[in-house]
């Protein structure tokens, strides 16, 4: 086939990995990046032989450009996303779709009304891992699901990050930060969510960075910094999610699918490989399960590809719009549920993304 052209919006921490991955894809051909720092995107395009260096606008303008991959930080997604959009472009845009729920779907929209593919990051559901995890529940290893526990626990990024102020504002916290690797697993496995309640508290109003850059620094905390949260899935199954800035230490799965005739035990969906364990009913030992798809590695930059391909098939990309949105709906009520005491009905759904077929974890 044909491949896509593409021009990456944002030459940031993410960008070598989406760079490596795309630039090898036969569906992809990167023909452009953009970045508001000059040197940035320079050394972008010399280590990957990219032949244009374009301002934003520029690269919106360019008409061979078929697909924009939108890697800029949190609160610039929506004005990239809408940019494209207006421009013509396919967009694959890092997570979350954009800050605000009101945003997410004025893209969605748009995207609908031109006839163009709209679709997010994370892709992680689609390595060999969670491929493996959802094979194993479609063919009925653990039975009907019948609930499910996701933690992510940690003490936040001051210690390590070199600019950490983010994750504790708008737009941050371990919810927007990590949630959506977390809820896109668990949609692609039980599919979608029906309510949501939560408890979010900020446990510490301030941190101070040690990290090398800006040590000493004091952060003021504008965000819920510890969040819990029960979700009703469409399916009838019960979840439980706990993501945290506040924990020093853990002894907690990543993500557990408990069915009728067993608990599968998945891998940290921030990664694209394994181990994959099961123990049915009956079995008095975890018996851990062969990987039976590709894209074990860090392979982000597979959720473009597969859109790459879903547009010259004429099917459906699998990190569609509508899951990333249902994510974004879902990571917001987990926060309006706290702050008023109630259920939080999510106003959206999706369709389950259709799983790879088996033994090629190939997007095509």
């Amino acid at each position: 086939m044909e491949p896509v052209k593409v021009g990456i919006v944002g030459c940031g921490n993410i960008s070598p990995i989406y760079l490596t991955n795309c630039t090898k894809s036969r569906a992809l051909e990167v023909v452009a990046v953009a970045d508001l720092i000059e040197e940035r995107m320079q050394t972008k395009a010399k280590d990957f032989n990219i032949p244009h260096v374009y301002e934003t606008a520029d690269l919106m303008a360019d008409p061979s450009i078929e697909m924009v991959i939108n890697l800029t930080q949190p609160e610039n997604h929506a004005g990239v996303n809408m940019q494209a959009l207006n421009a013509g472009k396919h967009v694959h845009v890092e997570k979350p779709l954009s800050v605000s729920k009101e945003d997410g779907m004025a893209a969605v929209k748009l995207a609908e009304a031109k006839g163009l593919r709209l679709g997010g990051a994370p892709d992680t559901f689609l390595g060999a891992g969670y491929q493996t995890c959802r094979k194993l529940i479609d063919d009925g290893w653990i039975g009907t699901p019948v609930a499910a526990v996701a933690f992510m626990l940690n003490h936040g990024h001051e210690s390590w990050h070199p600019d950490p102020e983010f994750y504790y504002q708008i737009g941050g916290g371990p919810m927007f930060d990590m949630g959506p690797y977390y809820l896109t697993a668990l949609i692609h496995l039980l599919g979608p969510i029906k309510r949501v309640s939560g408890s979010a508290q900020v446990s510490f109003p301030q941190r101070t960075i040690t990290s090398e850059k800006k040590y000493g620094k004091v952060i003021d905390v504008e965000v819920p910094t510890h969040i819990a949260g029960v979700m009703d899935f469409e399916s009838g199954a019960v979840g439980t999610i706990i993501t945290s800035f506040d924990v020093w230490a853990a002894e907690v799965p990543f993500i557990e699918i408990y069915g009728s005739h067993g608990t599968l035990s998945c891998p940290d969906p921030n990664t694209f490989g394994g181990p994959v364990r099961v123990k049915r009913a009956g079995q008095d030992h975890w018996q851990e399960v062969p990987l039976m798809f590709g894209h074990a590695e860090n392979s982000r930059g597979l959720g473009p590809e597969d859109m790459a391909y879903a547009i010259r098939e004429g099917r459906k990309h699998r990190a569609h719009s509508e899951m990333t949105y249902h994510v974004l709906d879902t990571m917001h009520g987990f926060h309006h549920a706290s702050r008023d005491g109630r259920y939080y009905e999510l106003n959206s759904t999706c369709q389950r993304p259709e799983p790879f077929p088996l033994n090629t974890g190939a997007a095509e």
